[in-house]
């Protein structure tokens, strides 16, 4: 039954099946704008945290790393409490949408693109900043000089945050509400085709996912390299 579920997955990707295709568009396009909204939070913010020293700096590293391992479910809930039609923001209609999952995976992968960015520039040679700003450049001037030399960990933090949300399941189902067309992810509809006992389409998907799971770990693994080799 396996082989042929397998088979048959094969056949309905080379087939460009639509609905298959609909599916991962949705995955990526929710994903990319979670992972573009959160880079552009986390990573300014990585900096800042790492080259400020502040009361509670200790502490706020520590709130980060137990971020890193935040269930899903706990932020679907959260989110869902002020979205909902009885939330703070339920009148603005952001339960079941696109928007909806964005908002939870933002929230899910800001610790990780904050952390990992922290992690990259920390570990640039201080003489980069020093002489940066003895030749005259400002905060921001040295700030863009830091991140030119952690670009390859700031990329591998950014990749490894698409990672992330790309495969969770329980934001997708709980904001986005599963529905067919629009916010049907792979995960999510592999979900459901497997309560239907339908597994083609869920193995296809599950093909696809692990496809831009090791192409995703593959450029992880080749920035982090990059890292350990411009730090020698």
């Amino acid at each position: 039954m396996l082989l042929d579920s397998v088979q048959s997955a094969f056949l309905l990707l080379f087939s460009f099946n639509p609905e298959l295709f609909e599916i991962v568009g949705v995955s990526l396009k929710v994903s990319f704008g979670a992972t573009l909204i959160a880079s552009i939070i986390g990573i300014p913010s990585g900096f800042i945290i790492a080259y400020s020293v502040f009361p509670g700096k200790r502490l706020l590293l520590t709130c980060l790393n137990t971020l890193l391992a935040l269930p899903t479910v706990v932020i679907g809930l959260f989110v869902y409490s002020f979205i909902s039609r009885r939330g703070i923001f339920g009148s603005l209609d952001l339960l079941y949408t696109q928007k909806a999952i964005i908002i939870g995976q933002v929230i899910l992968i800001i610790p990780v693109i904050t952390t990992l960015a922290i992690a990259a520039v920390s570990r640039i040679d201080s003489r980069y900043r020093m002489t940066a700003l003895t030749l005259g450049a400002n905060r921001f001037q040295m700030a863009v000089v830091i991140m030119k030399e952690a670009r390859y960990g700031i990329l591998a933090a950014v990749i490894a945050a698409y990672g992330r949300v790309i495969a969770e399941v329980g934001i997708s189902m709980m904001l986005g509400g599963n529905a067919k067309g629009f916010t049907r992810t792979m995960t999510t509809a592999m979900a459901l085709e497997y309560d239907k006992g339908e597994f083609v389409l869920a193995v296809a998907l599950g093909i696809t996912l692990m496809t831009f799971a090791f192409g995703i770990n593959m450029l992880f693994h080749f920035f982090q390299g990059k890292t350990r080799h411009d730090t020698v």
